[in-house]
């Protein structure tokens, strides 16, 4: 199966980790862990992969290593199925139907 980028807006020093829905085409997701030596990446990939059902090494951060806006790589998983296992509305909310 082939990997699945996503584009992640992540919001650390959060009171719990949770999926707070889509931004366009980002999902954005609160992370408990401080943005400082890569804990809230390694956070987001923990908590994402379990989110999703999937094995922990299933996510990986790509870019924005530093930055609020992340891609993550999601193996394991097709693209559609990621948007309905988030648990939020599976199309971002400024889409057009």
């Amino acid at each position: 199966m082939s990997a699945t980028r996503l584009g992640i807006k992540v919001v650390p020093n959060a009171s719990r980790d949770g999926v707070a829905g889509w931004l366009g085409e980002d999902l954005k997701v609160r992370i408990q862990a401080p943005p400082e030596g890569g804990k809230a990446n390694a956070r987001l990939c923990r908590f994402l992969a379990t989110h999703l059902g999937l094995p922990k090494g299933s996510v990986a951060v790509v870019s924005g290593h530093g930055s609020a806006r992340k891609i993550v790589e999601i193996t394991g998983v097709e693209p559609g199925e990621i948007r309905l296992r988030a648990g939020v509305s599976p199309f971002p909310a400024n889409r057009q139907t």
